[in-house]
């Protein structure tokens, strides 16, 4: 039998991959979210509890799913005296044990994607944006708070209060797993787009772990992101997220070499970038600007084709790519959004200019914390044959970073650094 903490690792790993496929069957079985979650967790505790005596099974995710169900079942049966409703639910639950859910139960779904709708219920009007995102993320998503804090730049105590009293205000208001429609649909369309996108993003670079990406949750986004499209035909934003997800992602076997290692995008072997996936990233880009779309993904979708459009690194368009960071500037103001201008100001006209706006953002103390901020000093230092200073910078990026792969690399910067300096 494999030693503890290979199992544990197995489990965890397990987790990541069945937690959101846990949390829409038992959402949709108990229509009520914060529940659902509770048998999930406890999926995972039995499952930490028995795996390093009895062994893996064979199937760990029917493993923990049977297990969900079961517990969530008891809790219902105990309680159908309480409600007959629960004992309705209960019903359906014990029929569901002998047979696969009926893949036609949704057709009468204005959204008709479990996860997405269960994105929808956790992104209620009642709580504010940021814990709807927080919320989504962790329970739904299967996201860690650390990711989360990261996503959005706070610190793992605040998005742990923040998810917290979210749970706690869906619970006190009694609402339950539901579809919104109308006018309720579209209040919640933008909070949907933005846990879309974190998902993604965390998908596309990890916080974490030991993978510079993790493909399922780009997968599992884009999907959501499809589906946003066809539920939303009308709303360039979501075309333009869409948009953005597919182009991304078409770098996706380009953006690691063959040991995991990252690979940045000016080194990135272009042959290696899936051109159907452009293709409809562009024909989603060319629909958000048919209805209009400038907004928040609109532009970066455009930021992002002129990546995709030229043929070497050295066509890339760097002062079309600076003016429309210019546009996403004026349009949010984020120090995040700055450093990414710096990086195309610095392109565009030299690491002169892009240091001084990395430099002032630095003086902000607005990212501090980020390790991206002192990578991209790095580089523009290192550009200038700053080298040692380049090397510190580099070296303080790596300590920030939360992903081995990314400190890995940052570390192989910092010493390459260290060789130009000597004499």
């Amino acid at each position: 039998m494999p030693p503890q903490a290979e199992i544990e690792r197995l489990i965890l790993a397990t987790w990541r991959v069945e937690q959101p496929r846990l949390m829409t069957s038992l959402s949709r079985m108990l229509r009520d979210v914060p529940v659902a979650e509770d048998f999930t967790q406890d999926a995972l505790v039995a499952a930490l509890q028995h795996w390093p005596s009895t062994g893996v099974p064979d199937n760990p995710g029917a493993w923990l799913m049977a297990t969900a169900k079961r517990r969530a079942f008891d809790h219902l049966r105990q309680r159908r005296m309480i409600a007959r409703k629960h004992g309705l639910i209960a019903g359906d639950m014990e029929r569901e044990q002998q047979a696969m859910p009926d893949p036609d139960a949704a057709l009468d779904d204005e959204i008709g994607d479990e996860m997405l709708r269960l994105v929808f219920t956790a992104c209620h009007p009642l709580l504010s944006r940021e814990a709807r995102a927080a919320l989504a993320l962790r329970m739904i998503c299967g996201l860690t708070t650390a990711e989360i804090a990261r996503a959005f730049l706070l610190s793992d105590a605040t998005v742990a209060q923040r998810i917290v009293r979210a749970k706690r205000t869906l619970s006190e208001a009694g609402l339950h797993y539901e579809t919104p429609r109308g006018e309720q649909l579209s209040v919640r369309l933008a909070s949907v787009c933005e846990v879309v996108y974190l998902v993604f993003n965390e998908g596309y670079v990890a916080a974490h772990g030991d993978d510079w990406h993790r493909p399922q949750l780009c997968n599992e986004a884009l999907r959501m992101g499809r589906v946003l499209t066809a539920l939303a035909p009308q709303q360039p934003e979501t075309h333009g997220l869409l948009a953005l997800m597919e182009l991304n992602a078409s770098r996706m076997a380009a953006r690691v070499d063959a040991r995991g290692a990252p690979v940045l995008l000016m080194d990135q072997n272009r042959a290696l970038w899936d051109q159907l996936q452009i293709s409809r990233g562009l024909r989603a880009l060319a629909r958000a600007r048919a209805l209009g779309g400038t907004g928040f993904y609109a532009l970066q979708a455009a930021i992002v084709a002129c990546h995709a459009q030229a043929r070497g690194r050295e066509d890339t368009d760097w002062r079309r790519i600076a003016a429309l960071y210019d546009e996403l500037a004026r349009l949010v103001s984020s120090p995040v959004i700055e450093l990414n201008r710096a990086v195309a100001i610095g392109m565009a006209e030299g690491a002169g200019a892009g240091l001084a706006i990395v430099e002032r953002i630095a003086e902000s103390g607005a990212l501090n914390t980020y390790h991206l901020l002192s990578s991209v000093r790095g580089d523009f230092l290192f550009k200038l044959g700053r080298h040692c200073e380049a090397r510190a910078a580099f070296e303080q990026a790596a300590g920030l970073a939360g992903n081995r792969r990314e400190a890995e690399f940052l570390l192989r910067r910092a010493a390459e650094a260290a060789a130009a300096a000597s004499p």
